[in-house]
């Protein structure tokens, strides 16, 4: 029975596959060759022309992405117009020496250039990474430095809640040590002033009338690497993995077809450095022949309403987002619009969504909207499974299962590790680190993908999610290896014990928080304090640094894991930003 659950599995890929345009077929589906297998093994395949010429016989004139700036304005690309943009600024690249294999960095907002870009850079068989436009100057060079790109795609300044980041500046001094990097691409948006260095282009001058050669999509390998999406970092280095063409088609189609979509106006309303944005919120609509809604802001600026607005102005029937941004909504105490909203359906990633927020959302959108709370990783490329609330026609079955150390099941009501037992055609492609992390995925269980998640098995045949095995959290969608945190506080002078965790934000929707144990006669004071957390900043970048700090008598052994980080978490909910002295019986208390 297990072996024909496991062949039915792989088979439902090739379904999901033969609604993509091919170049040339594939001789094999799946080939066996842990612990990434082999995937539509001979096929060529283009996922940018997947994207736009998949379309043009019949949804030529519909609008493909519907897109709104942080001030106002406004634009709308059809299918066509899309595909012509893309032609034009893959036309350009070509020009200056792009080519398959290359690599293009975006340092972009949500802006329907970005979504160009990557189309222009997967048709030539280039591969795009995204990177964050809220990094700073430091992180951005240890990026760049890490991924090498030939090319690298800014604007001079991006809108961020009423003001300007200087994101060419910030560009100018993260590349003045880096090597490789040919050219600069730089889109106008906001109009500041920049500085002009040799290797600069304006956007509008890179873009050229396409020749009947560059009108060919590049007939590429279908796991030909298309995405470098970045990991949790490792003593402050970034490490990249590399996902597929094809693996990264095949799972943003089949969750948007299975689970995402609701009607034909979609809203990944998320970073666009997040892969659940890229994949889910773009490619997916794309390759579905659906509209998508992109917003450059945030959902509260100028004013809370503003996501409601978005929703109603474009007629959005699915959304895809954070728990913590819904979270924010429900902060900000504003309901929709119930007796107009064209929402049909609101889908959760990145976080679990709690019960209350799940209660919340039910009693504000009403009984006409279905909740879904998803699951995913960026290792697998984008979400697997849906908790509960929809079911999932034609996504094929990961086969799930809860296991203890021994890889053995365990009872329901009782925590375990979550297990894929199945292949899974969007796993990774390679890893851009001597010491591989996403190893553990595949030692803890030989033969199955570990998770990293606890989780346990309810009454109801639900399941709970109960926190990270590696101890790895996402802040405003970059992942913040936890472990790092503690070990960088351990090597701190003064420090004699250390812990670090997650915790709610305001603003953030989570962030990190830690604890520490001073050395006997070690002096407890403010520059101390704020010294340790700046030391954490230094070295592993500003998302890791420890927004709020506990000063604790000691850390006994009586709590660990999942427990003790939870446990901390709630007291720390009396911290206002300030340090706090706190007894580990409060923490025990706090266990319950």
């Amino acid at each position: 029975m297990a072996d024909r659950d496991r062949t039915a599995a792989i088979e439902t890929w090739a379904d999901v596959a033969a609604e993509l345009a091919w170049l040339a077929p594939w001789d094999e589906l799946f080939v066996e060759e842990p612990p990434y297998h082999r995937w539509f093994v001979g096929g060529r395949f283009n996922l940018a022309a997947n994207c736009t010429d998949r379309h043009l016989p019949e949804r030529a004139d519909q609008v493909a992405l519907w897109w709104e700036g942080e001030p106002g304005d406004r634009r709308s690309l059809t299918f066509r117009e899309l595909h012509e943009e893309v032609l034009r600024l893959a036309a350009g690249l070509r020009r200056l020496g792009v080519e398959s294999g290359d690599r293009i960095a975006l340092h972009l907002g949500w802006v329907p250039e970005t979504v160009v870009a990557m189309l222009a850079a997967l048709r030539l068989g280039a591969e795009v990474t995204v990177i964050p436009v809220a990094l700073p100057v430091e992180a951005l060079a240890s990026r760049l430095a890490e991924y090498q790109p030939r090319i690298l795609l800014t604007q001079d300044g991006g809108w961020r809640r009423g003001t300007i980041l200087p994101l060419k500046a910030r560009a100018d001094q993260a590349i003045e040590s880096i090597t490789g990097l040919q050219h600069t691409i730089v889109l106008r948006r906001t109009g500041v002033q920049v500085d002009w260095f040799e290797g600069d282009r304006w956007y509008d001058d890179v873009l050229a009338a396409p020749s009947p050669d560059d009108e060919l999509p590049a007939a590429l390998p279908a796991e030909h690497h298309a995405l470098a999406v970045h990991l949790a970092n490792r003593r402050g280095r970034p490490v990249a993995i590399h996902l597929g063409a094809v693996n990264v088609a095949v799972v943003a189609l089949a969750n948007h077809r299975s689970a995402m979509s609701a009607g034909e106006v979609f809203w990944g309303a998320a970073d666009v450095s997040w892969l659940g944005a890229q994949a889910h919120g773009i490619l997916g609509p794309l390759l579905a022949g659906t509209s998508a809604v992109m917003y450059e802001g945030t959902l509260d600026f100028p004013d809370p309403a503003r996501a409601w607005q978005i929703i109603e102005r474009y007629g959005v029937t699915a959304l895809l987002t954070s728990p913590s941004v819904l979270g924010a909504l429900r902060s900000w105490s504003l309901e929709p619009p119930r007796a107009t909203t064209s929402l049909r359906r609101v889908v959760t990633i990145g976080d679990r969504l709690a019960p209350d927020l799940r209660a919340w959302l039910a009693e504000s959108l009403g009984p006409s909207v279905t909740l879904a709370d998803a699951w995913g990783q960026l290792e697998v490329g984008g979400v697997v499974a849906y908790e509960e609330g929809i079911d999932t026609p034609g996504l094929p079955d990961p086969g799930f299962a809860i296991l203890d150390d021994d890889s053995r099941p365990v009872p329901d009501g009782e925590a375990g590790e979550w297990v894929l037992l199945h292949p899974w055609a969007g796993t990774l492609r390679s890893v851009d680190a001597a010491d591989d992390p996403t190893a553990y995925h595949w030692e803890r269980h030989p033969g199955h993908y570990a998770t990293g998640d606890l989780a346990r098995r309810q009454a109801d045949g639900g399941v709970e999610f109960l926190g990270r095995l590696d101890e790895v959290t996402s802040v405003s969608g970059q992942l913040v290896s936890l472990t790092e945190v503690r070990d960088v506080l351990l090597d701190l002078p003064f420090v004699a014990g250390a812990e670090a965790f997650e915790r709610p934000d305001h603003h953030l929707g989570r962030s990190v928080a830690a604890a520490v144990v001073l050395e006997p006669g070690a002096p407890d004071d403010e520059a101390t304090l704020r010294a340790l957390q700046d030391s954490v900043r230094d070295l592993l970048g500003g998302l890791s640094r420890p927004r709020v700090l506990l000063v604790l008598d000691r850390i006994g052994d009586d709590l660990g894991g999942v427990e003790l980080r939870r446990a901390l978490s709630v007291v720390s909910t009396a911290a206002e930003g300030e340090p706090l002295r706190v007894t580990w019986e409060q923490v025990r208390a706090a266990a319950g």
